[in-house]
C-alpha cells in the first residue's frame, strides 16, 4: 500500500430503502364473488450497514465511491403475499474506524471488531395491506397503507489505526527507519524532513511466534496540535495505542527538550494521551561511545525508561523488542 492509498477521512451519502406499499386486493374466484380482502404487507426496505473487516487498513475503498443506496421493499399482493424485503447495503471499513453525523460531528458508534455490524440507517417499513382494515362494519376496506421513506444522510468517516505501540518523534528522527528493520514494511525513508507523508504499520515478530503491531506517523513539530505541520492530522492514530514510544536521535541538540515538546503536543491534542505507557528511545547509538553515552543518561528526564539502540548497526534492537513486549504484558 503506497502513501498515496492511504485514506483515514472520507465523507459519504447513505440512503437506506424505502418500505412497500400494501396492497388493496379483493379476493376473487370463481364461485366466490365477495371473497373479502386479502392484500398483503409491504416488504421493508433495505438497510445500510457498517461492517468491520480486518483485512482493511485503510478507507481507500471508499475514495471513489461515495454513495450507497438501499433496495426499496416489494409491495404487498393478493392471498396475503408479503412483498419482499429490500437488499441491505453493506459498507466494509477497517477495524478503528469511527462514524460521525456530518452535521453534528458527533459521534454515533465505532467498529473495533472484525465481522462486527452495525445498522447505520434502517430501512422503512412496509405498509399493511388493507385485510388488516377490515371489521363488522366496514367488511371490503378498499385502502391500504403506503410504506414509510427510508432514511438519508451524509455521514462522516474517521480512522483510528489500531496497534499496540506508536512512535512518536521529530521529523527525520529515524521512525521509518526503526520500522523498515523491526517489521517487513517497507516505509520511504530519505534524508530529509517530512519524508513519512501518511502513516505506516508494521507487525513486529517477536519470540515464540509472538507478534505485536507498531505505527509510524508522520513526524511531529512544535505546534502540531494548533496546526502546524502534518501531525496534528494523524495525533489521533496514537490514541489507540497502549505504549508510545519516544524517539529522540543522540545527536540532538537537547534531548529533553525535544521530549518535552513532544510530551506536551500530545497533551495539548489530547490530555489522556498521558495516561499511556512511553519508553524514550535514544536512536543513532553507532555515533556513541561509553562515556558520551553515560553523560546522556544523566540529563534524560526523570519517571520513564529509557533504551539507546541504532538501526544502521542493528545493536539494542533485541533489548528493544524486550522492552516494548514487557510493556505491552
Amino acid at each position: 500500500m503506497t502513501e498515496g492509498n492511504f485514506v483515514d477521512y472520507i465523507k459519504v451519502y447513505a440512503s437506506s430503502g424505502n418500505g412497500g406499499s400494501g396492497s388493496m386486493h379483493l379476493h376473487r374466484e370463481k364461485f366466490i364473488t365477495k371473497g373479502g380482502p386479502d392484500g398483503g404487507d409491504g416488504g421493508r426496505g433495505g438497510h445500510i450497514i457498517i461492517r468491520g473487516n480486518k483485512n482493511m487498513w485503510t478507507l481507500f475503498h471508499l475514495k471513489f465511491k461515495k454513495h450507497f443506496r438501499a433496495e426499496q421493499g416489494g409491495s404487498g399482493s393478493k392471498s396475503r403475499s408479503t412483498g419482499h424485503d429490500g437488499d441491505d447495503v453493506y459498507v466494509d471499513v477497517p477495524l478503528g474506524t469511527i462514524i460521525r453525523d456530518a452535521d453534528t460531528n458527533n459521534i454515533l458508534f465505532e467498529i473495533t471488531d472484525d465481522q462486527q455490524e452495525i445498522v447505520l440507517l434502517r430501512g422503512g417499513k412496509g405498509g399493511l395491506g388493507n385485510w388488516h382494515f377490515k371489521s363488522s362494519t366496514n367488511q371490503t376496506p378498499r385502502y391500504a397503507q403506503p410504506g414509510m421513506e427510508g432514511h438519508e444522510g451524509w455521514f462522516l468517516l474517521e480512522l483510528k489505526l489500531l496497534a499496540d505501540v506508536g512512535l512518536v518523534g521529530f521529523p527525520n528522527a529515524g521512525k521509518s527507519t526503526l520500522l523498515s528493520v523491526v517489521t517487513s514494511a517497507k516505509p520511504k525513508i530519505a534524508d530529509y524532513a517530512f519524508t513519512t507523508l501518511k502513516p505506516n504499520l508494521g507487525i513486529v515478530e517477536y519470540r515464540d511466534f509472538k507478534s505485536f503491531v507498531i505505527a509510524d506517523i508522520p513526524g511531529i513539530i512544535e505546534g502540531a496540535a494548533e496546526g502546524k505541520g502534518l501531525g496534528h492530522r494523524f495525533l489521533r492514530h496514537i490514541e489507540r495505542n497502549s505504549t508510545l514510544l519516544f524517539l529522540v536521535p543522540a545527536d540532538s541538540e537537547d534531548i529533553n527538550k525535544e521530549y518535552e515538546i513532544l510530551l506536551n503536543e500530545l497533551k495539548t491534542h489530547n490530555p489522556e494521551l498521558l495516561d499511556k505507557q512511553r519508553l524514550l528511545a535514544i536512536s543513532k547509538d553507532d555515533m556513541l561511545d561509553d562515556e558520551l553515552r553515560a553523560e546522556i543518561t544523566k540529563e534524560l528526564p526523570d519517571g520513564i525508561p529509557h533504551i539507546f539502540f541504532s538501526s544502521i548497526a542493528n545493536t539494542g534492537l533485541v533489548e528493544l523488542k524486550d522492552q516494548l513486549w514487557k510493556m505491552l504484558n
